[in-house]
């Protein structure tokens, strides 16, 4: 299938009832509930006592696992997961070659109290991305009890990253990211790492159609702490997925988008085969770099400096009364060549001044600037 093909799908099944970044076990319920086909179930509840649903579908003889929202605030694959659950309700060639070839189970929000109050860590304030040997905090464990339980063939491991990063150290956004976790020290290409390189490549190619070098590789360094590190130690094949930003999509629908196909796309990649020794093209994915900021303003003159400078800026993603909000904060005051910004603004040897008229420094949080008597609004 074509992104052409994928995109088409996603616009007849996208879930109308989610939206935006502060996705929460409230927003899932109704979506949950309006399912005829999965088998939904509760494995275990959370520090605060919150549900951790299950979603199994399939009756396939390869199992996947997969889960969303490890980090709380990582909520774009668990909407593109949904999107994915309606298209498994319908009778579409695709999702019963899937449902005929795999038994999904599928945890949508693995950490609920984190995404309550929109937090990466969990209740206990614990990176249960962390927490994969230790095994202290009771979402790790389920997460566990339930691998042990399905003894899957494949993890899918889903997560979202800062709009800081980049396909390479260029101007390209990494829109979404990859990697094939290393399972041991030395970095070893396993069997098991190369399957996973080998979805994630032909993952790459369908991408390449809507988002051309707009998609990075996350560095191999080994963390047995890390679960996509342990579970592919376990033999696995792992892939992480990392859903990062698109051009002034600062709700994350259009990556939902390509989440969706994504996913899919790895789905069907296992269930209809593939040739593992084709892993090699993982490696033309360029690694992720970090030259982004959300803005920077150019050629900023300053009182006390000669030279022109640079000024970035970096949303900081703040929940007021449920209602996320990005509050632009001054991150770096300096010559970023090398850096790019999501939006520019060139300041042509003007000063810029806050709401006080006064200059700007870093860790200034500021919703606009004032250059040339023009205020300047910061906000996404």
């Amino acid at each position: 299938m074509t992104l052409d093909n994928f995109n088409s799908l996603y616009h007849q099944v996208k879930n109308s009832n989610l939206h935006g970044r502060f996705i929460t076990n409230s927003h899932i319920k109704s979506s949950l509930d309006s399912l005829a086909k999965p088998a939904v179930s509760v494995l275990g509840y959370s520090v605060e006592n919150r549900p951790i649903y299950s979603v199994k579908y399939g009756q396939g003889p390869i199992k996947i696992l997969l889960w969303s929202q490890m980090h709380g605030n990582e909520s774009t694959s668990t909407k593109a997961l949904f999107d994915c659950f309606n298209l498994f309700e319908n009778d579409h060639a695709l999702a019963t070659e899937i449902l005929e070839q795999c038994t999904l189970v599928v945890i949508p929000i693995l950490n609920p109290d984190g995404a309550e109050r929109f937090t990466r860590v969990n209740a206990n304030t614990v990176d249960l991305n962390r927490d994969a040997q230790d095994l202290t905090q009771p979402e790790s464990q389920i997460l566990r009890q339930i691998y042990t339980q399905e003894q899957p063939d494949y993890c899918f491991n889903l997560h979202g990253q800062r709009t800081i990063f980049s396909a390479g150290e260029t101007n390209k956004i990494a829109t979404l990211s990859f990697l094939s976790p290393a399972q041991d020290p030395e970095r070893h290409l396993t069997s098991n790492r190369k399957a996973a390189m080998a979805i994630i490549a032909e993952i790459n190619s369908v991408l390449q159609e809507g988002i051309p070098e707009g998609v990075g590789r996350y560095d191999d360094g080994f963390n047995l702490n890390c679960v996509g590190d342990t579970f592919q130690n376990f033999g696995v094949p792992t892939l992480l997925y990392e859903a990062g930003h698109y051009p002034d999509d600062y709700e994350r629908e259009e990556v939902r988008r390509l989440m969706f196909t994504a996913i899919l796309k790895g789905i069907a990649v296992v269930a209809q085969g593939m040739d593992t020794e084709a892993y090699m093209a993982y490696f033309n994915i360029p690694e992720n770099g970090k030259c982004f900021n959300d803005v920077i303003i150019r050629n900023v003159k300053r009182a006390d400096e000669k030279a022109l400078v640079d000024v970035a800026i970096q949303y900081k993603e703040v929940l007021i009364d449920r209602e996320l909000h990005f509050i632009p904060v001054v991150v770096r005051i300096a010559t970023l060549e090398g850096q790019f910004g999501h939006r520019e603004i060139d300041a042509q040897g003007g000063f810029i001044k806050d709401s006080d008229n006064s200059e700007i420094t870093i860790g200034s949080e500021i919703d606009f600037v004032m250059l040339n008597n023009e205020r300047i609004s910061l906000k996404p």
